[in-house]
């Protein structure tokens, strides 16, 4: 599952109902939201939150809130009380800190229940079992983190994510996005420290990788350019790669990574067999760094014509043509090209 994140510290407009839209359409079909709002009108939230879960229910898009005790009871509703909790409409809690256990147990027999992953301990876990929790109910939700140097390590992260997979809890966690970040902070949501500035879809595979079953958007959008990269991975399970410069052969091709995938540069299955680019070798053979996508040249011989995406930084050959560059901020993604993975190329606007 993929999901996005709409807050409710303002007014919804048509640009939220686009971006809901689009979003659901590229494949991320649960929105995430806070009840945690202390400085804004309780009748302003709720109003918000509505209409918010109104767009939800019309396009058949779950949606969840992160609650507290005290968040809720701004709002007028008690957090044990099941009967004014269906009346937000929501399709699951995120349970903030200080709800006691048997509420959390009961509530998961009414609804999924998100608990805290980074908190969670083997005696809470024992207690909801005690108290008759609905463990298909539950799932275990890393934080996010708005401070610089604040995020988690990816070591500890994957060690959490197996441990709760022992406890049948799949989890969660967050990735920044790429267009206006939240405030107060502005430096994007994610839960690994290293993906606060890396590209959103490249964070989200590896997150997967490292035993997350679910992934967010922590910030509340994501530029249009990358929206259609998730388009094309969930409806195609295509990685889209930006250059540097228009390349008509590349644009308007299919292109596919082999099935035995090298270790130093993605290889084009079918950059031999079409032969689109000029094998003559350049007058000055040019350094290829990491996203370097480049041809060999009639010096390398049977090879001439091969197609290469370089992985990590290459020293110059004469054999090898460079003809573009994917440009920096899908880097990262080039780390994530599995073996036969479909690529599509696209020139950086």
């Amino acid at each position: 599952m993929l999901g996005f994140s709409i807050y409710l510290n303002h007014d919804l407009t048509a640009e939220d109902y686009n971006y809901l839209l689009a979003m659901r359409n590229a494949g991320l079909t649960t929105v995430f939201t806070s009840l945690n709002i202390p400085e804004d009108d309780p009748a302003q939230v709720l109003k918000r939150l509505h209409e918010l879960t109104k767009w939800c229910q019309n396009l058949e898009t779950a949606i969840i809130a992160d609650v507290s005790r005290e968040g809720l009871e701004r709002l007028g509703v008690a957090i044990n009380d099941v009967a004014q909790l269906s009346q937000l409409n929501l399709s699951g809690l995120r349970i903030d800190a200080g709800v006691n256990v048997n509420t959390i147990a009961r509530l998961s027999k009414e609804m999924p229940i998100a608990l805290n992953a980074s908190t969670i301990s083997e005696d809470e876990l024992a207690a909801l079992r005690v108290h008759g929790a609905n463990f298909d109910h539950l799932q275990a939700w890393h934080n996010f983190y708005p401070r610089p140097e604040t995020g988690l390590a990816s070591s500890w992260l994957k060690e959490k994510n197996e441990w709760l997979h022992q406890a049948n809890l799949k989890t969660v966690a967050f990735v920044a996005g790429d267009s206006c970040r939240r405030g107060p902070i502005h430096a994007g949501l994610p839960t690994l420290e290293k993906h606060r500035n890396e590209n959103p879809l490249a964070a989200t595979l590896e997150l997967q990788k490292l035993g997350c079953d679910h992934v967010f958007i922590g910030d509340a959008a994501l530029k249009a350019t990358t929206i259609a990269s998730f388009t094309n991975y969930t409806k195609k399970n295509a990685l889209t790669l930006h250059l540097d410069r228009e390349v008509p052969e590349l644009l308007t091709n299919e292109w596919h990574n082999r099935p035995d995938a090298a270790r130093d540069v993605v290889r084009l299955v079918e950059g031999r067999k079409r032969q689109l680019f000029d094998v003559n070798a350049q007058a000055s053979p040019k350094p290829r760094p990491k996203g370097s996508l480049t041809c060999d040249n009639e010096r390398y011989l049977r090879y001439q014509g091969e197609l290469q995406i370089t992985k990590r930084d290459l020293p110059a050959d004469e054999r090898v043509n460079v003809i573009a560059n994917v440009v920096s901020a899908d880097l990262a993604l080039l780390d994530q090209v599995e073996a036969g993975q479909e690529l599509i190329f696209t020139a950086a606007k």
